[in-house]
C-alpha cells in the first residue's frame, strides 16, 4: 500500500472519487494503491493537488510502512 492509502482514509476521500476526477475506474485506482499497477506522474500529481495539497507528492506514492 502507498501512503495516499493512509491519507485518503484520514481525510475521507473515497476510492471512488479518485477514479471519478482522473476518469478511470475505482478498480483502477484500488489496483494502483496497492501496488499491483503504477501511477502516471501526471495521475500523482493531479491527486495530489486536488485531494492531498498539504502533503508532498513523494511521501504519498511511496510505500507505508507497516505496524504490527
Amino acid at each position: 500500500m502507498l501512503n495516499i492509502d493512509k491519507a485518503r482514509k484520514e481525510k475521507g476521500v473515497a476510492i471512488v472519487d479518485m477514479a471519478d476526477y482522473l476518469g478511470v475506474r475505482a478498480q483502477t485506482v484500488s489496483d494502483k494503491i496497492s501496488g499491483t499497477y503504477d501511477f502516471k506522474f501526471t495521475e500523482a500529481l493531479a491527486l495530489q493537488q486536488k485531494f492531498f495539497p498539504e502533503y508532498d507528492l513523494e511521501y504519498l506514492f511511496t510505500k507505508a510502512v507497516e505496524t504490527a
